[in-house]
């Protein structure tokens, strides 16, 4: 599943707007007593206690499930028939399965060649989400078919089999079917077995309007009208392979699609709403691509006759990778030739690529249980990073990992209430905690990582024997580390473990020594806290593939080395006095580096005639940062080094920089100083945009248009003048329809007259969501509304925020763009969230939203750290001798 919680990519960047407060964090991530207090400080309803959780006992289980269900669209209700294949393997009078917000009418159990035995009781356990059917009789050991009638509610709160509404072309709303099931909510669209380790096959039946799409995993085989309704059909798909109930899907409503062929011969297809079929153009492009790609790396065929991907109006996460049906927000999938912008469309090719990977990682192969899901979703947050590089090298895609995933990642596991990657799940209700950062851009980072010290033939090897062996079955973390192992001749589990199983990753320091024609380099490891140096009374310590390179080639190693112990001394080889020496090529180990001055001085000419790589100078700048916001560096140090990157061209290392410039801007905010770190971030960006100007010139590309965009936004939410002039220009002529802006302008020119605008700057604003046709366009105003700086304005937007305009996925981003937008922002956001927990929370059952909710709602509270212990006095003289 892709997270727009947590989420890879530029718009995942856009969606998630900073790290949460370690006082946040505890609440969402601690289980113990005091997260209670900390809600019951914060005027919110305290949650339970971890609970006690048994998983369902063994003594029967599903050989294949026939499933007929048959949703009414009106009443929002469905009726269910389950004839079930089970294996009973140790006598029994009950059978135990999942079941939430569903009424079982019968049930009965017939063994093979015997009679009929009817359930006399139905017990439901529903906090543990169980039923207990009762039986006069002993179950003996064998087959047998187990039958139920039920019935339940197309419910609204995103998860199960739940109702989507939509608007036609011509007007009228209506209402789908679809689901949800990751992770827990198969039980709620029909009694089952709900946990990834027991497998069956699917025989699916879904009666319906027969002028209404339905879909499931699986190609139709049969279409036939439903003798008790004229107006109904019956379409039956075929068998599904074994597979876990998380991954069943099913759709019923109204769409048009675009299709082609894999050169493999696979039928793929991506759905949009009715009329829009254009729209889904590029994402079956990137299907199509993907799918070889991904066979020829796995080297194992896909294992369905077909895919399909379709929108979904209202969907909480970003997508689903449900097998052969993989459900998408609508701005995850869909692409308007005309009015999509540049991120828009490398967001749709990652959120594919992710999805696709796990057709084969996931599916295919399924963990065994959700304490390892980190192990799904990590693996596929690395791999379409490498699809995407693939289809679209011009997206320099590698470089934006480290800003998107890598360097977030590490933001989260600096904190002292982290977690690690590898987390025992117990109860369900536990598993949407660990659906953050942590499993998917460290899970991702640490894969990254562990590919590249292994070497991608021995990888491909590695993935090969894994997938090959466990094809159907479920698996856990271990058995990947020993199929790599196996392929490698490298100690994978034992390198791997000091990253997965504990939390938090290590600051390297190092210092240098010119010793003949060598250089020496000291070398040492200690865990690397945001709260400042660590003292803790444990040394946690980290087997750290190290890689080293010289300017005599910045784009290949000269040396790589395990990191194996708390200290080393390392010597390099013909290195000369004059040429400077750096760790993590390529900014692939996931470690902070922390340099000797001397060191630090001989890479800043590197930085200013570019011949460090692009991601060499990201990953140097956002150590240096963060260093100094853990209080290990000065301040000063750091803004200093940014003066080296007054030629910088690249759009990923602009992009960082200025997330960087935004902490530091939103921790001034609380000081005298916000107006100098303004005048700062002119002074910064003006060289850039001035080269940049409005409009793309001849032979610009994607990344041109991206660092546009965020150039011109950073201007002009810092109020530059000219870009400030030249946005309400620009905006008037869009909203008169004299001349549209371009896709990639629209964010930075609403978002910079939103800031500097007024009552009625807001109205046209809320005018053009209206108006707006297409999903991407609302959520794109949507995230910039937070902007506007006036009081009564900003309440307006949060009342916005919870109305019918804002479908239910989205108003986490509209207050989240009010609390990233101002220091009164936050405030408001905060007292409206409280204000309106109930609503909120009800909303949304209590899922990963609103716990992302609380996040961008406490955004920039938790940066006051040592680097704010600054005197004024140095700020003053800081910002003074920068802006002369």
């Amino acid at each position: 599943m892709w997270l727009a919680a947590a989420a890879p990519s530029l718009a995942r960047r856009l969606l998630f707007l900073g790290p949460p407060p370690p006082s946040l964090l505890l609440l969402l991530l601690s289980r113990s007593s005091r997260r209670r207090r900390r809600l019951h400080s914060l005027g919110l309803a305290a949650m339970p206690e971890k609970r006690p959780f048994e998983r369902l006992p063994a003594d029967v289980s599903p050989i294949n499930y026939s499933l007929c269900l048959k949703p009414d669209l009106l009443d929002f209700t469905f009726e269910g028939k389950l004839e079930a294949a089970a294996q009973v393997r140790q006598a029994t009078n009950q059978i135990v399965m999942n079941c939430a917000d569903i009424d079982i009418i019968t049930a009965s159990y017939a063994p093979e060649g015997d009679e009929e035995i009817h359930a006399t009781g139905f017990n439901y356990q529903n906090e543990d989400e169980k039923v207990t059917l009762s039986f006069p009789s002993t179950l003996q050991t064998g087959t047998g078919t187990l039958k139920i009638d039920f019935v339940g509610e197309l419910n609204d709160k995103m998860k199960g089999f739940y109702r989507s509404k939509y608007t036609t072309p011509s007007g009228e709303v209506r209402y789908a079917a679809v689901t949800q099931f990751e992770a827990t909510d198969a039980r709620r669209a029909f009694p089952c077995w709900d946990e990834p380790a027991i497998k069956a096959t699917f025989d699916i039946s879904l009666v319906v309007p027969k002028d209404r799409v339905a879909l499931s995993n699986m190609n139709i085989i049969d279409r036939k009208p439903y003798p008790d309704d004229e107006n109904l059909v019956e379409v039956k798909f075929a068998r599904t392979p074994v597979m876990s109930t998380y991954l069943v899907a099913f759709v019923v409503g109204e769409y048009d699609f675009v299709e082609t062929r894999s050169k493999d011969g696979v039928c793929v297809r991506v759905y949009t709403p009715v009329g829009k079929a254009e729209q889904g153009k590029f994402a079956l492009e990137v299907a199509a691509k993907t799918l070889p790609f991904y066979k020829d790396y796995f080297n194992v065929p896909y294992p369905l006759p077909k895919i399909d991907l379709i929108a979904i109006a209202d969907f909480a996460a970003g997508a689903m990778e449900n097998w052969g049906l993989v459900t998408y927000r609508e701005t995850a999938l869909l692409i308007d030739p005309k009015n999509s912008c540049s991120s828009s469309r490398q967001w749709v090719a990652l959120v594919v690529g992710h999805e696709l990977a796990h057709q084969w990682f996931g599916n295919l192969v399924t963990m065994e249980w959700w304490t390892h899901l980190w192990l799904n979703e990590g693996f596929a947050s690395w791999i379409e990073y490498l699809c995407v590089d693939h289809c679209f090298p011009e997206y320099d895609i590698w470089t934006q990992f480290v800003s998107a995933d890598y360097t977030r990642a590490q933001e989260l596991d600096a904190l002292d209430n982290s977690h690690p990657i590898e987390v025992s799940v117990g109860h369900p209700s536990e598993v949407d905690e660990i659906f953050d950062a942590i499993s998917y851009s460290k899970g991702a980072s640490v894969i990254r990582m562990l590919h590249d010290y292994i070497g991608d033939k021995d990888f491909k090897k590695g993935m090969n024997m894994y997938l090959t062996k466990f094809q159907q079955k479920n698996a856990a973390t271990e058995d990947l580390w020993e199929s790599l192992e196996n392929a490698s001749g490298k100690p994978i589990a034992a390198v791997m473990n000091t990253w997965t199983k504990q939390m938090g990753f290590p600051l390297i320091y190092v210092e240098a020594e010119q010793v003949e024609d060598d250089r020496l380099l000291r070398l040492s490891q200690k865990k690397f806290c945001a709260s400042g140096p660590y003292v803790g009374e444990d040394y946690p310590q980290w087997m750290v593939p190290i890689t080293i390179s010289t300017s005599e080639d910045a784009n290949q190693a000269k040396l790589k080395i395990l990191m194996d112990k708390p200290e080393m001394n390392v010597v390099l080889k013909n290195v000369k006095p004059d040429q400077w020496v750096k760790l993590n090529l390529g900014t692939v180990g996931f470690y902070r580096t922390q340099y000797s001055s001397s060191m630090l001085e001989s890479l800043l000419p590197g930085i200013r005639d570019l011949s460090l790589p692009p991601v060499d100078r990201l990953g140097l700048q956002n150590d240096l940062f963060s260093l100094a916001r853990a209080g290990i560096i000065s301040t000063v140090e750091v803004l200093k080094v940014m003066e080296a990157f007054v030629n910088e061209p690249n759009y990923t290392v602009w992009s960082d920089l200025s997330c960087n410039l935004g902490i530091l801007s939103t921790l001034l905010s609380h000081t005298d100083f916000y107006e100098e770190i303004q005048e700062f971030v002119k002074d910064v960006f003006s060289p850039i945009g001035e080269r940049l100007g409005w409009d793309p010139k001849p032979g610009e590309g994607h990344l041109d248009a991206l660092l546009r965009g965020l150039v011109l936004g950073k201007l002009g939410k810092a109020g530059h003048k000219a870009t400030l002039e030249e946005a309400r220009r620009r905006f008037k002529d869009h909203v008169e329809g004299k001349q549209i802006l371009s896709a990639d302008l629209r964010s930075p020119v609403y978002l910079t007259v939103l800031k500097h605008g007024d009552s009625t700057t807001l109205d046209i604003m809320l005018k053009l969501h209206k108006q707006a046709d297409m999903q991407e366009e609302k959520n794109r105003i949507e995230r910039v509304l937070g902007a506007t700086l006036l009081p009564d304005l900003i309440q307006k937007v949060l009342t916005f925020a919870l109305s019918e305009e804002v479908r239910p996925q989205d108003t986490v981003s509209v207050i989240g763009g009010v609390a990233g937008g101002s220091k009164h922002g936050r405030k408001a956001a905060w007292k409206f969230i409280k204000d309106n927990w109930e609503e909120l929370y009800n909303r949304y059952q209590g899922g990963f939203l609103i716990s992302r909710l609380i996040k961008l709602a406490n955004n920039g509270y938790y940066w006051v750290t040592p680097m704010i212990y600054c005197t004024h006095r140095l700020w003053s003289l800081l910002f003074k001798s920068f802006l002369t």
